[in-house]
């Protein structure tokens, strides 16, 4: 029988991945608890928690687990990599298993444990317009938008653009815009990239529904298939975001990444915050 859940007992973890900040819920044995209130008044830095993305951790059927990813504008979110990241660390430790499989909106995951750092298989880009998607059939490698960016699809949308200089990128301005352009049905997450060798990329983020951000896994991966497909770098690249540095590789199997995970700390929310809801 599943657990009922009452505004007294919901605990948390705050973790993040290279800034990338997340709370989990742990709702295993019991139903879903996220409601998009919920996930609004706990992703508010003032009166809430605070969070890039809320992860939902529920149990699996044909997997370790299953995992809901909601913004903190309360909308939801396909795919979230660096969120995986924690999440999958979360259950390794405490398991003891170094690998965990993951059902996500994007299909099954794969992570394991490398040395200090855990791995995700993030899986295969969408490259199809109506995949991403996009509201109407274009060239996915040059949008029609200024800056030409590449759309990529990773279980959420990616617009990624190619600069020379991303010290002199309006990153808010320019996100927020393209986040909402009509040829993004579901709205997308903007990339800004600069690429300074065959194997290294300079990458900063506006994420739909979050704003700028100091990572974004699905981002991450998008960006290095978007330079791979223009001949700018290697499938396997270090990239620098805003919070540190990760690793990409687009294998045959998809589009791995590799980075630090930390947790920060744990809590309950007190009975009076959830009862206003």
């Amino acid at each position: 029988m599943k657990q009922v859940f009452s505004p007294s007992n919901l605990p948390f973890v705050k973790m993040h991945g290279l800034g990338n900040d997340f709370v989990i819920f742990d709702s295993r044995g019991m139903d879903a608890r996220v409601t998009p209130a919920l996930a609004k008044a706990v992703g508010d830095r003032n009166r809430g928690v605070g969070f890039d993305q809320l992860a939902e951790i529920r149990d699996g059927d044909d997997t370790d687990i299953t995992l809901d990813f909601w913004n903190n504008d309360g909308s939801r979110a396909g795919a979230c990599g660096n969120a995986t990241r924690c999440v999958a660390w979360l259950m390794m430790t405490e398991s003891g298993a170094d690998s965990v499989s993951i059902r996500t909106e994007r299909g099954i995951l794969s992570a394991v444990r490398t040395g200090d750092e855990i791995s995700v298989n993030m899986g295969h880009p969408q490259r199809d317009w109506a995949e991403v998607p996009l509201s109407h059939a274009v060239d996915t490698d040059h949008l029609p938008l200024a800056g030409a960016p590449v759309a990529v699809g990773m279980g959420n949308p990616h617009a990624v653009f190619f600069v020379d200089d991303i010290a002199n990128v309006d990153v808010a301005a320019r996100g927020a815009s393209v986040e909402h352009d009509p040829l993004f049905p579901e709205r997308t997450n903007v990339e800004f990239a600069q690429v300074r060798s065959r194997d290294e990329i300079r990458m900063r983020v506006w994420e739909r529904g979050a704003g700028i951000t100091l990572a974004c896994g699905s981002g991450a991966c998008a960006t290095v298939v978007a330079a791979a497909q223009r001949g700018l770098t290697d499938r396997c690249v270090r990239m620098e975001v805003d919070g540190g540095w990760m690793t990409l590789d687009w294998r045959d199997d998809g589009v791995w990444m590799t980075g630090p995970v930390q947790l920060v700390f744990k809590g309950e929310f007190d009975a009076t915050f959830l009862e206003r809801l």
